[in-house]
């Protein structure tokens, strides 16, 4: 597993072992045990016979998206972390497979992103590509796969929804204002969040690398809502009222116009087609119950 460090590889490694998997982490620093395994997608380093005797790969690294400014470095860097580590990966999984000693599974991580900013109109696995900085980088993102593909392994890209978990991600960066009662909507707050449970997002992975599914997935709950929607639910679970509509451009004060447009004002009604059609068990699809486990105020979703 690549990424295994990050909010959901780590959730990820942590479930999988709790099943019985053993999980080996690519590392770039030097391997501290037989787990690791030393890679270098900047330099292309990684050797495919680290791959031997592996079912399955889970491919998650790439640079922050939402941790910085987009300067144009920034957006070249968001780039390349992903295709560059994808086509290594990819790579090195082709020519193991070829040797008859390697993984058979890649599940490569991708976006929603890859749709844009389509207001309400409803999306699945099938929906054509959006416009875009993030829907430009989640295609070229996927289509380093095709090394991996050409070698018959299975490919399935996992384009996951906003996770929920105030260890990182959005919910994380909302929290001190919504406890504060600063909260509210941003913008007109029409603009449609398709959004996922850290453990659906968990289990989703999980159901990937089980099951003979190939292409892309959407890693979202069946119950997307609006930004007031969320505000609205997420002040409940803080017990704080969340009414002060925030101005578009006051985020974009720090993060830019680009970054806010495309991850805070850009709306998407995404469907999980993949996995509800292969009768994948959603826990959570109630956001308040969600954001209220999440936040430790409730053991049931």
């Amino acid at each position: 597993m690549s990424g295994s460090s990050g909010l959901v590889g780590s959730a990820l490694c942590d479930r999988l072992e709790d099943r019985g998997d053993t999980v080996r982490r690519l590392v770039r620093r030097p391997p501290r045990t037989h787990q690791e395994i030393h890679w270098d997608p900047d330099r292309g380093l990684l050797d495919p016979e680290s791959f031997a005797g592996v079912d399955a790969v889970v491919h998650l690294a790439g640079a922050g998206i939402a941790t910085r400014r987009w300067t144009r470095s920034r957006m070249d860097l968001i780039h390349s972390s992903r295709t560059r580590g994808t086509h290594l990966i990819s790579s090195a999984m082709a020519e193991s497979n070829r040797a008859g000693v390697g993984p058979g599974v890649m599940v490569s991580g991708s976006a929603i992103g890859f749709y844009g900013d389509r207001t309400d109109e409803p999306l699945t696995e099938a929906s054509a590509r959006g416009g875009g900085f993030l829907a430009d980088v989640c295609a070229a993102w996927e289509a380093a796969t095709r090394t991996a593909e050409s070698a018959g392994i299975r490919v399935v890209h996992a384009r996951t929804g906003i996770v929920l978990s105030p260890r990182g991600g959005l919910l994380a960066k909302q929290l001190p204002l919504f406890r504060l009662g600063l909260g509210g909507p941003l913008g007109s707050g029409t603009q449609w969040m398709s959004w996922i449970s850290l453990e659906d997002e968990v289990s989703g992975l999980c159901w990937l690398i089980d099951n003979e599914v190939t292409g892309p997935a959407n890693l979202v709950s069946p119950t997307p809502v609006e930004n007031a929607e969320f505000a609205a639910s997420l002040g409940r679970a803080v017990g704080r009222p969340a009414r002060i509509q925030t101005p578009a451009l006051l985020p974009a004060i720090p993060f830019g116009w680009q970054l806010v447009k495309e991850l805070m004002l850009s709306s998407a009604v995404v469907l999980p087609t993949v996995l509800l059609e292969g009768n994948f068990c959603f826990t959570g699809v109630s956001l308040d119950e969600v954001l209220k486990s999440a936040l430790g105020l409730s053991s049931e979703i």
